[in-house]
């Protein structure tokens, strides 16, 4: 029986106190938690952090990898939609998350992605049917149901999308959702059929208006999203309904913070402690039923040691009674996997990313906005050399290519502004939601430079510099580094300053970039079919006027 006991300040968020104590911990429960006159500890002790929506996959590492840069921040725990393997390797992909979660102490729970692929307008590498989600709904490992993002097809009452979600209703366990921009009756639907969450909102009166229809909001800030200070008054206004969120974050994003960076920016914005701490740790374990400890007599020994409560410096982090990570370091080890992929695309030649003009003299572009997943449609003249279409550098629009990775077809192309590359390309298999190549540049040489260093990987980001490339292998489903995390936030860390080099004014290019595809997020988008039009789901002209 191994026991220990801690002493220290007990930030009890139950009853909204703080005192001094002792914590008595024996085989990984807490089996008491005495309070005492004084105690000479600096250090508070309080339930762990927990990021309520993430794609373990965004962070470049696999779930082991992920827990041991997450842990140093204290978070015990994630929600995490395995989305992004399933829509390259499908159910096969869902599983290698969960094992490979299960090899180290932390607290992964994962979901049954409901939109495999996310829409019918693009090329994914597998498909999730609804007899796929009974199955894995039935798995004990599975806690919810993954965002439901075909808000349409809730709305419109179509057959597949009802079916899945009648079976994870009969499952008992609750349904994600994801609905952008959505308001009015089409949200009243959607809610109504039992969507319990939506991490998408993007000002507060949307997410007001989702919360008064029963549906909680998960503040995200994330790498590429972030909508923290729009929504940040839910926080003391609705704390009932209120859980915080990375969605997607960068290794070099994931090692210098997690969920205690929002905890401690809420608590700058003059919230009270409790109530950030609420949508922190206990509304995430509470909603999705989830086996984390909230530091309570019986509970799991889940718990860590922090400095303060204004910035969360957390010196060390318990999960069910062992200490994994002590002042700054985390104490998980690495774990030995197989890596799985699903590549199959030949090289590009730069005429493979040619476009004839058709007489046209306007073009619509795709305008990227910095910290946004959203972008805006605009019409700007096309420039036009011996009648093909090309990047017109000087007003930074240039060309934006989708891939197909999983067979041999024509690349799609259009235009896209606010990139600012001056010389070469950048260009990654990272594309959500079906993960074919997507890549921006000044020319089509360069474009398909990028792109099939990016093929003769199998997956991984490239930059070319119009010299040089430079590379980060992703050899796990041409989503994931088979590296040590902290190795591979140098080399994305490095990769992401050397497009700024370039003349990249984004914070994260290559996060902004791999969401240029993803077409269940307003306005405009391109997949590996064409340009599409994200109001009105539809494929639309890119020669206009």
């Amino acid at each position: 029986m191994k026991s220990f006991e801690i002493e220290g300040k007990i930030v009890d968020i139950h009853n909204e106190r703080i005192f001094p104590g002792k914590v008595f911990v024996t085989n990984g429960i807490i089996e008491k938690i005495e309070e005492i006159e004084d105690s000479i500890s600096l250090h508070y002790i309080m339930p762990g952090f927990v990021d309520a929506h993430v794609h373990i996959e965004s962070s470049m590492i696999v779930p082991s990898e992920f827990a041991r840069l997450a842990v140093v921040h204290g978070t015990v725990a994630t929600v995490s939609d395995p989305h992004e393997i399933a829509n390259v390797l499908g159910i096969e992909g869902i599983h290698f998350m969960i094992d490979n979660g299960s090899k180290v102490p932390f607290k992964f729970n994962f979901g049954a992605s409901s939109c495999v692929p996310a829409t019918t307008f693009e090329t994914a590498g597998a498909t999730i049917s609804a007899n796929d989600i009974e199955e894995l709904m039935a798995d004990d490992r599975i806690k919810y149901m993954s965002e439901m993002m075909n808000f349409p097809g809730v709305i419109y009452d179509f057959p597949d999308v009802m079916e899945k979600i009648k079976i994870a209703h009969s499952s008992g366990k609750p349904i994600d959702g994801h609905a952008p921009g959505l308001r009015g009756d089409g949200l009243q639907k959607y809610a109504s059929a039992g969507i319990t969450t939506d991490h998408e909102s993007f000002t507060y009166d949307e997410a007001k208006e989702k919360i008064g229809y029963g549906m909680k909001t998960i503040i995200r800030e994330g790498t590429a999203a972030k909508n923290f200070e729009a929504l940040h008054p839910l926080i003391s206004e609705h704390n009932d309904m209120v859980m915080f969120c990375s969605d997607d974050k960068h290794p070099d994003d994931l090692v210098l913070n997690h969920i205690n960076k929002i905890a401690s920016r809420a608590i700058a914005k003059g919230h009270d402690l409790f109530d950030v701490l609420r949508a922190a740790c206990v509304n995430p374990v509470t909603h999705y039923n989830l086996d984390v400890g909230l530091l309570r007599e019986g509970d799991p020994a889940d718990f860590i040691l922090v400095n303060n409560l204004t910035e969360f410096d957390v010196s060390r982090t318990y999960i069910d009674g062992g200490l994994i990570s002590e002042n700054g370091k985390s104490l998980i080890e690495r774990v030995e996997f197989a890596n799985l992929n699903n590549f199959n695309c030949s090289p590009k030649s730069p005429s493979d990313f040619e476009i004839e003009s058709n007489g046209k003299s306007n073009i619509n572009v795709i305008e990227a906005l910095d910290g946004e997943l959203i972008t805006k449609k605009i019409i700007l003249p096309a420039k036009i050399e011996n009648n093909l279409l090309v990047s017109d550098v000087e007003n930074d629009v240039l060309k934006l290519t989708v891939v197909n990775r999983y067979e041999d077809v024509k690349p799609a192309v259009a235009f896209i502004r606010n990139f600012g590359l001056k010389r070469g390309a950048i260009a990654s298999s990272v594309g959500h939601d079906s993960h074919n190549i997507t890549a921006v540049g000044v020319d089509d040489e360069s474009l398909a430079i990028a792109v099939n260093a990016v093929i003769k990987l199998k997956g991984g980001m490239v930059l070319y510099d119009g010299n040089e490339t430079y590379e980060i292998p992703l050899p796990v489903a041409g989503l994931m580094s088979d590296g040590d995390g902290y190795i591979v936030a140098v080399q994305y860390a490095t990769i992401s300053r050397k497009a700024r080099e370039l003349g990249s004014p984004l914070h994260s290019p290559f996060m902004t970039l791999s969401f240029m595809a993803l077409l269940v997020i307003p306005y405009i988008k391109l997949s590996d079919k064409g340009l599409f039009d994200g109001e009105k789901f539809e494929f639309m002209d890119l020669q206009v006027l």
